[in-house]
């Protein structure tokens, strides 16, 4: 799938489970922000959701395949990717609610993406490049 093919949509406010597993994919948050991180997800109401830390070493993995490593895979390890979380498994309105405390707890440019059939079968680079690429779009 070309970038131009990519298809990126608002999400609504469903009580319905997104695609995947209930997880999150987290890189470039090392030291104190994954604490703050954590905080965030448990005043959304997510602490239950299994955490995967992600730097460097992970770039170039399939996200489903990230998506099988346990809870607390790269917790403390630094990273110098981009800020981006991934999610899978919870609801649409569970992440309007993890997206709004992020924002009002100060943690910012963060890049946002839904796991889903397709891009499951990306490599986490490649889903960062898409994303960046998006927002340098929105942003002109």
């Amino acid at each position: 799938m070309s970038h131009s093919d990519a298809k990126f949509e608002k999400v609504g406010r469903s009580g319905k489970p997104l695609y995947g597993p209930k997880k999150l994919l987290l890189c470039g948050f090392s030291g104190e922000l994954q604490q703050r991180i954590s905080a965030v997800k448990k005043t959304a109401g997510l602490g239950e959701v299994a955490a995967v830390w992600l730097d460097e070493t992970r770039a170039e993995g399939r996200l489903a395949d990230l998506m099988e490593l346990p809870d607390g895979t790269g917790q403390g390890d630094p990273s110098s990717l981009p800020k981006a979380v991934i999610v899978g498994g919870i609801s649409e309105s569970q992440l309007r609610a993890l997206m709004t405390v992020a924002k009002k707890s100060g943690i910012q440019k963060v890049l946002w993406a839904v796991l889903t059939p397709i891009s499951e079968t990306w490599t986490l680079s490649r889903l960062l490049a898409e994303l960046s690429a998006e927002r340098r779009a929105m942003q002109k």
